[in-house]
């Protein structure tokens, strides 16, 4: 069955906004598109001036990452705990710093951090009970310590979540796939709520540590959802029928539950204390919906401009969205299953 002109001309706009979009995921897209994980740096004092180091150097995927922590001149490291090999973290370094008159009004920086795309999250315990918690990045990477406290803490999660689903190309992807797809508004609606329940399960089931999913295998899975998406497409563009065609929500909701786990990275491999899970959970996801919705809103933002402007584009490039998202899918599978076996 056709559907009606206005659909298709409307699905024909979406589908050149998103050729503009796919093509600049594709050619900004690393070798590992899989989000970048954010380090941990963690000082607690023990006694007046006296911490307990713990500093986790994230691992970006398959990237070697280059990160030093660098402490004010004041301070001094007068013994290591010794260092560690980590699942998802290239070092696990733990050391003894004595400040003289403590860390307050003092500032840290992470050496290397400039020139990464990844972030490091910093949590000072002061003795008196206060808590600093700041997010690093690539733009901002020092902080001077002792500043406001409760804004800072809730804005570095909700950073972190937006940054996570922003930085993670296959995610986006995958969600392009599903705007392909989706008809209406009402679909579309259905669809994203799906996919957000669907990976909040998960984000919070392997936040809590009930379950988890080891890195590799769950990249070349998600890529493979990402390629699953390229057939079905096609087939929306010939006005073929199957099981995502007519229930998207569904795939979005089984899918979703996958790529959770690939979010739920973003937090697991901070190794937070147990009391501090809940509220960071609560506020790394809420980041990751407000970057969802606004790279959604980006999209229909998107189409309704070329709708407006009426431009006319080659028949070719009707095609190109669905065969550069189900290819940058194969390629990811095939990579990121070589560097499965290998690692087996």
């Amino acid at each position: 069955m056709d559907r009606p002109g206005q659909l298709r001309g409307g699905q024909t706009v979406r589908r050149f906004a998103l050729l503009f979009v796919v093509g600049a995921l594709g050619s900004v897209a690393p070798l590992d598109a899989h989000e970048v994980r954010p380090g941990y740096l963690e000082l607690t004092e023990v006694s007046p001036g006296r911490y307990d180091v713990l500093w986790k150097h994230p691992a970006g995927g398959e990237v070697r990452i280059s990160l030093t922590p660098v402490f004010p001149a004041e301070c001094h490291d007068v013994g290591a705990g010794g260092t560690q090999q980590s699942t998802g973290i290239a070092l696990l370094l733990r050391t003894v710093l004595v400040c003289e008159g403590g860390i307050r009004g003092k500032t840290l920086s992470v050496d290397g951090l400039q020139s990464t795309i990844t972030d490091v999250l910093v949590r000072v315990h002061h003795a008196d009970g206060v808590t600093e918690t700041t997010l690093l990045r690539p733009a901002s990477p020092s902080v001077t310590l002792g500043g406001p406290t409760g804004w800072s803490r809730i804005a570095s999660y909700l950073r972190l979540g937006v940054q996570h689903i922003l930085l993670g190309v296959d995610h986006l992807l995958f969600v392009l796939g599903l705007l392909l797809i989706v008809s209406d508004r009402w679909m579309l609606l259905k669809t994203i709520t799906s996919f957000t329940l669907a990976h909040s399960i998960t984000l919070g089931i392997a936040t809590l540590g009930y379950a988890s999913a080891p890195i590799l295998p769950l990249n070349a899975a998600i890529a493979l959802s990402i390629l699953f998406l390229g057939p079905e497409i096609v087939r929306a563009q010939r006005d073929e029928s199957s099981l995502t065609i007519r229930h998207p929500w569904v795939v979005a909701f089984a899918f979703g539950l996958l790529h959770g786990f690939g979010f739920a990275s973003g937090l697991t491999t901070l190794g937070l204390p147990r009391a501090e899970i809940p509220v960071a959970l609560l506020l790394f996801n809420v980041g990751v919906e407000i970057g969802q919705l606004f790279f959604v809103a980006l999209i229909l933002l998107l189409a309704r401009s070329f709708r407006v402007l009426e431009i006319r584009w080659p028949r070719w490039a009707e095609l190109a969205p669905a065969y550069t998202v189900g290819g940058l899918g194969a390629f990811w599978v095939i990579q990121r299953t070589a560097i499965l076996l290998g690692a087996l």
